[in-house]
């Protein structure tokens, strides 16, 4: 059972998915008019992280994050540097997808707003149809707060709270009102519409792309804490509004990133590119780093904190190093009781590795029973050559490695003799079982099978082949 924090309600639930067995999951991406930074990194990472572990028990997961390529920001990059804001749009885009490429994040559709905007209309035009929208004077659409009356209840915000950032102007209804669509000025870029020329606000983009790739009802909606308000919480009215049901399952917010204790802000001038993070410590400690803290709890970057990242990171390589050492040697016809002792340990640390991760997804304490086994394969396995015990912690490392993803190059080495150490592990097995030692037997067994390898038993001998 897989249990995760719903801000909807502010509790820990029971996953329990639209679809059987499948997990839809809707990521708010960035709006393209500078660098992506490390705390956009960090979100991308935990949701990655989230759907890594979601597929290793057995999920299919389909995971959309947008790009907002029109905007205010955009716009206003563009009249600053006197650049079009298409050119503005493609640099970013561009280092944003090369960014995501280089952390090794799984996306399945990358919707971008400008080529949505048909769909944006007709969304925006079942607002109005329903009464939950309302066209001005200028030709802006917007839409109308006092009609969805569990509006702030995401949030937990009152209605003097509601001030939505946007320029206030007379001819909304009412002054948190937003715009869903934003009548066109001078020098701006605009799509015809049935209310003149204009542009999609921010908050229905998400809402239609989310809906037109993952259908009316999804499981997780995600982004980082500051979008709780206003942006999720817009979503979440228009959305329910026009589809009269509930939207969105369970809410799943990343906490903040600071920077030395300090808020990331162009003011204090704190913020570190994306691609300059991954340049200087690589992708596999940052990515390591990122999830050595639970999603909902703030990190704080540091140079001393990515340099522990990196020692703690090497440590496990070095276990895995001895661990193909061990696998390498051969298997032994025999365990012995301090061994045996040794492998159910691991056994047992491999369980709360999934409990935890299965807990709201907490990849810190998850990554400590991680450690407990390295400290096994240091104090235990390295010296006697525990054949037996290696495979389990491989296939613990192998667990680990799926859902983080910072030792792929070691998993590569380590399989490089495949046939041969699948050969051997069968071997032992079928000692264990003439042993009547049913309960390691069995182990070996699930272990081959969640690294693909389907045993075949038969009264004489035991087969092997790849699913």
């Amino acid at each position: 059972m897989i249990r995760i924090y719903n801000t909807m309600g502010r509790k820990v639930e029971e996953l329990n998915t639209v679809e059987p067995d499948t997990v839809k999951m809707y990521v708010c991406g960035p709006t393209v008019y500078d660098y992506v930074h490390i705390g956009h990194g960090r979100t991308f990472v935990a949701f990655d992280a989230m759907l890594r572990y979601l597929k290793l028990k057995g999920y299919n997961v389909i995971r959309v994050q947008n790009i907002t390529d029109i905007d205010d920001k955009i716009i206003k990059r563009a009249n600053e540097t006197g650049r079009d804001w298409t050119e503005i749009v493609d640099f970013y885009m561009k280092d944003y997808l090369d960014s995501l490429s280089q952390l090794k994040v799984e996306i399945d559709q990358h919707p971008r707003v400008s080529t949505h905007i048909k769909e944006i209309i007709e969304f925006i035009n079942g607002l109005i149809e329903k009464g939950n929208a309302y066209v001005a004077q200028s030709g802006s659409v917007y839409f109308d707060v006092e009609s969805f009356p569990s509006y702030g209840l995401l949030s937990g915000t009152r209605k003097e709270e509601w001030n939505q950032g946007e320029e206030f102007v007379k001819e909304k209804r009412h002054p948190y009102d937003f715009a869903l669509w934003k009548a066109w000025k001078p020098g701006e870029p605009y799509w015809e519409s049935p209310w003149g020329k204009g542009r999609p606000g921010w908050h229905i983009e998400c809402s239609t792309m989310s809906t037109r790739y993952l259908g009316d009802q999804f499981d997780i909606h995600g982004g980082g804490v500051d979008l709780v308000f206003p942006h999720h919480e817009n979503e979440r009215a228009q959305s329910e509004a026009l589809l009269g049901k509930t939207w969105v399952r369970y809410w799943v917010h990343v906490s903040y990133l600071t920077i030395n204790k300090e808020k990331m802000s162009k003011s204090l001038k704190n913020i570190i590119p994306l691609n300059e993070a991954i340049k200087k410590w690589g992708v596999n400690t940052l990515r390591y780093w990122y999830l050595t803290a639970k999603y909902r709890n703030t990190i704080d970057f540091s140079e001393d904190s990515l340099a522990q990242a990196s020692s703690a990171l090497q440590r496990l390589k070095d276990a895995m190093s001895i661990i193909r050492g061990v696998i390498k040697s051969g298997p032994k016809y025999y365990s012995n009781d301090e061994q045996v002792k040794t492998q159910r340990k691991i056994i047992w640390l491999i369980q709360k590795f999934h409990e935890s991760l299965s807990d709201d997804f907490d990849t810190a304490t998850a990554l400590s029973q991680v450690h407990e086994i390295a400290t096994i394969v240091f104090n235990d396995l390295q010296s006697s050559e525990d054949f037996m015990g290696a495979m389990l912690a491989l296939d613990a490392f192998r667990q680990f490695n799926y859902v983080y993803g910072v030792m792929d190059e070691e998993f590569n080495a380590a399989y490089e003799n495949l046939n041969k150490v699948i050969d051997a592990v069968v071997e032992v097995r079928n000692i264990l079982r003439s042993k009547k030692m049913y309960d390691l037997s069995d182990q070996i067994r699930d272990v081959l099978t969640r690294a693909g390898v389907r045993l075949l038993d038969s009264k004489d001998k035991t087969t092997w082949r790849f699913e």
